[in-house]
Formats: C-alpha cells, structure tokens, sequence
C-alpha cells in the first residue's frame, strides 16, 4: 500500500503532525510519501491519502483546499482520512469542526475526520495574526497529543493491513 500524506500548513506544526504521522505509517510497514498539497499533481501513484491542515478562522488553508478541487474525481477508489489542526488551551478551543470539513469530507470520500489540538506560537506570527490571537485572548502553547496522534495513525495503518 503506497499512501500519500499531504498537509496545508501555515506555519510548520501541522506538517509536523503530518511527518509524524507518515513515521508510524513506515513503523507499521505502510509506504508513506509526504508532499505539500501545492505539490502533488496527481493521486495515481498512491492507494490512499491522508490529508490534512491547519485552521484559521474555522478554515483549512487554501492549498488544502486546492488539492481537492485538482484532485476531486482521483478520490473515489481510494482510502481517504482528514485530520484537522488548531484547536488551543485546555481544553482546546473551539470544539466545533472547521467550516469546511463536511464539503471536504463529501468530495473525497473520507472514511473519517480528525480534530487534533494545535501549536500557538506568536514570534512567528505576523503582525495581523497576533492581533487576532491577541483580541481571542489565544494561549501561547504546543497543546498536541502526539499520543493521540500517533495512535490514529496506527489504526489507520491497521485498517489498510486488514484490506490487503
């Protein structure tokens, strides 16, 4: 099983989630590729895609999003889970899933959805980001599960080993 794992992120933590992710694949015995959404041209080479992105303003990032418009039809036939990142603080906020998750869900055939804790960092915000994170009252903080993380990704690798 060849899988593609490609994430829409602004500013580095939620590709991390996405290497992390790819890690437990290899560790299962599932060949995982990374690539930036902007860089994948086509989804023929791969059995599956785990695709996800961060989340600003209830949103996943445009590249993201890019990805599935390109790639709408090249879906259907193939594994597809979603995992979204941004949620902060303890407990994160906000609890609701992003605003496009259902349409995203919709036109790739995703067999779930995942909603993991994000990272808030504001030096490497711009000036307009910190604004908005200052007028939330946002925590600085890095609130990922990797526990969480990792075991998703586990049964993710478990699921596709039980369709071989």
């Amino acid at each position: 099983m060849r899988i593609l794992v490609s994430v829409g992120s602004k500013h580095g933590s939620t590709a991390e989630i996405g290497r992390g992710i790819a890690d437990v694949l290899v560790s299962q015995g599932v060949e995982a590729t990374t690539a930036a959404p902007a860089d994948v041209t086509g989804l023929d080479p791969y059995d599956g895609v785990v695709l996800g992105s961060s989340v600003y303003a209830g949103h996943w990032t445009a590249d993201a999003r890019d990805l599935v418009d390109r790639c709408r039809s090249q879906f259907a036939g193939r594994y597809v889970w979603l995992f979204s990142s941004g949620p902060i603080g303890d407990p994160p906020k906000p609890e609701e899933d992003p605003v496009d998750v259902a349409s995203i869900m919709e036109a790739t055939g995703a067999r779930s959805h995942m909603v993991f804790a994000g990272k808030l960092d504001r030096k490497v915000l711009s000036f307009g980001e910190r604004a908005i994170v200052t007028a939330f009252r946002a925590p600085d903080g890095d609130f990922r599960d990797w526990d969480e993380i990792r075991g998703w990704a586990t049964q993710i690798a478990e699921e596709l080993k039980a369709s071989i």
